[in-house]
């Protein structure tokens, strides 16, 4: 029978490469693991005061130098990050949908079928008093614009709808606007006294031509 003698590396080569790959992986693993950048300090202190740190994170960083993330610093603290040339490939644009509110909703109506129409005339169709963020989100979205001036005491600004108004509901001119009958057809039509007022002009009334032309310029 033939028995195999393994030979044990010297000392001064085997045990110290071990010691410093293993505090190498420690290192690497701590970083990973991290949700923020790590301070030196800590790095130190999880390695034991004899680890030659910096070594270490010079032999990292020259690893990583070349791959999908790099080991970088900033004031005193190391993190990994993504390679700068790849960071364009990574970004992803998210579409995020969010309903209006019933303020909103309401604001946006009066103006389409009102127009041009003041802040003190969409209060007062509404019942209640209109929040500047109401018309902040609907111009944010596109649908609105300042319009003129009303030629009367205090020269209130009046409100529009915009052509983004028209193209994200599918409407070629305001004349497209639904009218009583087919609101109240969907089920859109509710008792609530702003969308009562809001209608109660009738179909035809609700825009004359000259507020169209106004609303499409």
């Amino acid at each position: 029978m033939t028995v195999e003698t393994v030979t044990d590396a010297p000392a001064d080569q085997g045990e110290g490469f071990d010691r410093r790959a293993e505090q190498m992986r420690l290192v690497e693993a701590v970083l990973f693991a991290s949700a923020e950048p790590v301070e030196e300090a800590a790095l130190a202190a999880r390695l034991g005061p004899e680890a030659d740190l910096r070594g270490i994170l010079d032999e990292l960083q020259a690893h990583y130098s070349h791959r999908g993330v790099h080991l970088v610093a900033a004031a005193g603290r190391w993190a990994f990050r993504t390679a700068p040339d790849l960071a364009p490939l990574l970004q992803r644009e998210t579409e995020v949908t969010s309903r209006l509110s019933r303020a909103a909703v309401e604001t946006l109506s009066i103006i389409a079928y009102h127009q041009p129409v003041t802040r003190a005339e969409i209060e007062s169709i509404r019942g209640v008093a209109t929040s500047k963020g109401t018309l902040d989100i609907l111009m944010e979205a596109g649908w609105i614009k300042p319009g003129r001036r009303r030629e009367t005491p205090g020269r209130p600004l009046t409100w529009l709808t915009t052509p983004a108004f028209l193209d994200h509901f599918g409407l070629e001119s305001l004349r497209d606007l639904p009218g009583v009958d087919d609101l109240r057809a969907a089920g859109l039509l509710d008792a609530r006294p702003a969308i009562t007022t809001l209608f109660s002009r009738g179909d035809d009334a609700a825009l004359p031509r000259a507020v169209e032309d106004s609303a499409e310029d």
